[in-house]
């Protein structure tokens, strides 16, 4: 079940307990980076382009509920 994502106007609230800070977010993502290697061979990703990205569940911090979020206002956002 995809767990929809938070947009400039929403936020994440856990409906159990209220928790609006503390997530655990597993996602599946396919990704295209540019990464340059020093010559020691020490990884650098100078870019990242994020082709698809899915958020599988999310985990409140608080109370440990699985995917019970909700999606509500951000307080001053212009709806």
């Amino acid at each position: 079940m995809a767990v929809p994502r938070p947009t400039d106007t929403t936020r994440w609230r856990c409906t159990l307990c209220g928790n609006l800070t503390r997530f655990d977010v597993t996602r599946t993502s396919t990704v295209i980076e540019y990464v340059h290697l020093d010559l020691a061979g020490e990884p650098t990703v100078e870019e990242r382009d994020v082709r698809s990205e899915s958020i599988e569940s999310v985990r409140c911090r608080w109370c440990n509920a699985v995917d019970e979020v909700e999606l509500v206002d951000r307080p001053g956002a212009e709806v």
